[in-house]
């Protein structure tokens, strides 16, 4: 999920340090680099997916079913805990917003209505202020957390919510743009994207997986290949926790403000 052009290298680092240890546990033909062109949200999790990660909304949402968890990393990022991220309302270093409030009939720039960190959770803080009627002066789904940071930046928006691990990335491989924006407020937590395999992988090779990953984040080997994608440790993390983020739906429905409007 976080593979800025930047970070090629480093998740290609982890990704060869998987498949060593995956080929060690007896798997072959495991492709040599990661594939890139899905989309962050793709259509579905079918049989094909041996390893990936997904946002936690469309897990319990579009891709119920489909895939089976293998632990979240607890990331290096400010407005993490453990196995927790949230998401972060991004406005201009020279926004004259202070607070939440702040950000009525403004624009509003978004990644997608199938994401956690875009629309989710920041539904749900805004639920609370919106009273149920339209909050801004127009709201745009854009597909992009990067592109919507940017153009915050550029001034071509006033906010946007995204992921505090993508703006963790994003300020450190483009700080020039980052220094021109700031975090307004956060939104609920929520458990971190998980790493997933598909639903139809055999047991023996999702526990293979799941040690794998365990071996990844705690073996002093791997210190260089952890650091390049800010994991500090990659933990299991219960699937009723992801299905809780459903919890932030209903909430925000039953305040009468179902959409980012």
């Amino acid at each position: 999920m976080y593979n800025l052009p930047e970070m090629r290298a480093v998740n290609a680092a982890f990704w060869d340090a998987l498949r060593g240890l995956l080929a060690e546990g007896g798997l072959s033909d495991l492709p040599e680099t990661l594939l890139f062109e899905r989309l962050p949200v793709p259509d579905g999790i079918g049989p094909e997916v041996l390893f990936s990660q997904t946002c936690g909304y469309p897990l319990v949402t579009i891709f119920d079913g489909q895939a089976v968890t293998l632990g979240a990393p607890c990331y290096d990022a400010e407005g993490c805990d453990g196995p927790t991220h949230c998401g972060i309302f991004v406005v201009a270093a020279d926004s004259p917003a202070r607070a939440l409030a702040d950000l009525k009939g403004t624009r509003f720039v978004f990644n997608s209505i199938r994401s956690n960190s875009g629309m989710n959770l920041p539904r749900r803080a805004l639920a609370d202020i919106a009273g149920g009627r339209p909050f801004f002066d127009s709201v745009t789904a854009t597909g992009s957390h990067p592109g919507n940071l940017e153009r915050v930046a550029r001034g071509e928006a006033d906010a946007t919510p995204v992921d505090n691990v993508t703006y963790a990335f994003w300020r450190r491989h483009r700080p020039a743009l980052a220094a021109r924006t700031r975090v307004l407020a956060p939104t609920p937590p929520s458990p971190a994207i998980p790493f997933v395999t598909s639903v139809a992988t055999p047991p023996a090779t999702v526990a293979l997986l799941r040690e794998s990953l365990r071996r990844i984040a705690r073996e002093p080997r791997f210190a260089a290949v952890r650091a390049g994608l800010l994991i500090k440790d990659i933990v299991e993390v219960p699937d009723a926790r992801y299905r809780a983020l459903l919890d932030y739906e209903r909430e925000a429905i039953a305040l009468g403000y179902p959409a980012l409007v």
